[in-house]
Protein backbone atom coordinates (compact mmCIF):
# COMPACT_ATOMS: atom_id res chain seq x y z
CA UNK A 1 0.00 0.00 0.00
CA UNK A 2 1.44 3.35 -0.96
CA UNK A 3 0.22 6.58 1.13
CA UNK A 4 0.59 10.13 0.04
CA UNK A 5 0.71 13.18 2.08
CA UNK A 6 1.20 16.44 0.82
CA UNK A 7 1.22 20.67 1.62
CA UNK A 8 1.04 23.54 -0.47
CA UNK A 9 3.93 26.11 0.32
CA UNK A 10 4.00 29.85 -0.44
CA UNK A 11 8.16 29.93 -1.59
CA UNK A 12 9.95 29.63 -4.77
CA UNK A 13 10.13 26.50 -5.92
CA UNK A 14 14.22 27.00 -6.03
CA UNK A 15 13.95 27.69 -2.07
CA UNK A 16 11.87 24.58 -1.36
CA UNK A 17 14.33 22.55 -3.48
CA UNK A 18 17.40 24.03 -1.16
CA UNK A 19 15.92 23.43 1.80
CA UNK A 20 14.48 19.73 1.52
CA UNK A 21 18.19 18.65 -0.13
CA UNK A 22 20.88 20.43 1.48
CA UNK A 23 22.07 18.78 5.21
CA UNK A 24 22.26 22.66 6.94
CA UNK A 25 17.96 22.81 6.41
CA UNK A 26 17.50 19.09 6.93
CA UNK A 27 18.71 19.29 10.39
CA UNK A 28 15.89 21.90 11.30
CA UNK A 29 12.91 20.40 10.32
CA UNK A 30 13.22 16.26 9.78
CA UNK A 31 11.21 15.35 12.69
CA UNK A 32 7.95 15.01 13.74
CA UNK A 33 7.71 16.26 16.91
CA UNK A 34 8.91 18.74 19.84
CA UNK A 35 10.72 15.88 21.39
CA UNK A 36 12.92 14.92 18.51
CA UNK A 37 15.64 16.09 16.93
CA UNK A 38 17.53 15.48 13.43
CA UNK A 39 21.39 16.25 14.86
CA UNK A 40 22.64 15.68 11.38
CA UNK A 41 22.02 15.07 7.87
CA UNK A 42 24.00 13.71 5.05
CA UNK A 43 23.04 14.11 1.59
CA UNK A 44 24.49 12.65 -1.59
CA UNK A 45 21.96 13.93 -4.13
CA UNK A 46 21.94 12.23 -7.44
CA UNK A 47 21.47 8.70 -8.72
CA UNK A 48 23.01 6.08 -6.55
CA UNK A 49 23.83 8.61 -4.00
CA UNK A 50 22.59 7.11 -0.61
CA UNK A 51 21.38 9.95 2.53
CA UNK A 52 21.61 9.41 6.31
CA UNK A 53 19.46 11.38 8.14
CA UNK A 54 19.73 11.13 12.00
CA UNK A 55 16.63 11.20 14.16
CA UNK A 56 16.74 11.28 17.84
CA UNK A 57 14.35 12.17 20.67
CA UNK A 58 15.79 14.99 22.53
CA UNK A 59 16.18 13.15 26.08
CA UNK A 60 18.32 10.59 24.85
CA UNK A 61 15.76 7.43 24.96
CA UNK A 62 15.94 6.45 21.53
CA UNK A 63 16.71 7.13 17.89
CA UNK A 64 17.65 5.80 14.09
CA UNK A 65 19.25 6.43 11.50
CA UNK A 66 16.49 7.39 8.17
CA UNK A 67 18.98 5.78 5.05
CA UNK A 68 18.53 5.00 1.51
CA UNK A 69 19.49 5.84 -2.11
CA UNK A 70 18.48 7.71 -4.57
CA UNK A 71 17.19 6.24 -8.10
CA UNK A 72 16.34 9.46 -9.40
CA UNK A 73 16.60 13.66 -9.40
CA UNK A 74 14.89 15.79 -11.05
CA UNK A 75 16.14 19.36 -9.92
CA UNK A 76 13.37 21.32 -8.71
CA UNK A 77 10.74 18.64 -10.33
CA UNK A 78 10.99 14.96 -8.43
CA UNK A 79 13.19 13.12 -5.86
CA UNK A 80 12.75 9.01 -6.04
CA UNK A 81 14.65 6.93 -3.32
CA UNK A 82 14.79 3.27 -1.88
CA UNK A 83 14.63 3.26 1.95
CA UNK A 84 17.49 0.49 3.48
CA UNK A 85 15.13 -1.45 4.10
CA UNK A 86 13.84 -1.63 0.40
CA UNK A 87 10.46 0.68 0.52
CA UNK A 88 10.09 3.41 -1.75
CA UNK A 89 9.40 6.76 -2.08
CA UNK A 90 8.78 9.85 -4.09
CA UNK A 91 8.61 13.74 -3.85
CA UNK A 92 7.49 15.79 -6.24
CA UNK A 93 7.70 19.32 -6.67
CA UNK A 94 4.83 20.71 -8.28
CA UNK A 95 4.71 24.58 -8.52
CA UNK A 96 1.34 26.66 -8.69
CA UNK A 97 1.42 30.38 -9.16
CA UNK A 98 3.45 31.86 -5.86
CA UNK A 99 3.10 28.49 -4.31
CA UNK A 100 4.75 24.77 -4.20
CA UNK A 101 2.64 21.76 -3.79
CA UNK A 102 4.98 19.11 -2.41
CA UNK A 103 3.66 15.76 -2.47
CA UNK A 104 5.72 12.96 -0.81
CA UNK A 105 4.11 8.94 -1.77
CA UNK A 106 5.90 6.08 0.04
CA UNK A 107 5.26 2.38 0.65
CA UNK A 108 3.76 1.69 4.19
CA UNK A 109 5.94 -0.70 6.40
CA UNK A 110 3.66 -3.59 7.87
CA UNK A 111 4.79 -2.63 11.95
CA UNK A 112 2.39 0.22 12.29
CA UNK A 113 -0.96 1.33 11.64
CA UNK A 114 -1.46 3.25 8.24
CA UNK A 115 -3.00 5.91 10.03
CA UNK A 116 -0.06 6.25 12.13
CA UNK A 117 2.69 6.56 9.26
CA UNK A 118 0.86 8.51 7.61
CA UNK A 119 0.20 11.62 10.53
CA UNK A 120 3.96 11.01 11.39
CA UNK A 121 4.89 12.14 7.55
CA UNK A 122 2.47 14.49 7.67
CA UNK A 123 3.73 15.79 10.41
CA UNK A 124 7.46 16.40 9.06
CA UNK A 125 6.06 17.80 6.15
CA UNK A 126 4.36 20.45 8.21
CA UNK A 127 7.72 21.05 10.00
CA UNK A 128 9.30 21.38 6.45
CA UNK A 129 6.67 23.73 5.63
CA UNK A 130 6.91 25.66 8.76
CA UNK A 131 10.46 25.78 8.03
CA UNK A 132 10.71 26.85 4.68
CA UNK A 133 7.93 29.55 5.14
CA UNK A 134 9.68 31.15 8.02
CA UNK A 135 13.31 31.72 6.10
CA UNK A 136 13.36 35.27 4.43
Amino acid sequence: MTITVKTSIKARVEKVWECWTKPAHIIHWNFASPEWTCPSAINDLQPNGVFNWRMEAKNGSMGFDFTGVYSEVKENELIAYKMSDGRKVEIRFIVSGDEVELLETFEAEGTNADEQQRLGWQAILDNFKNYVESKK
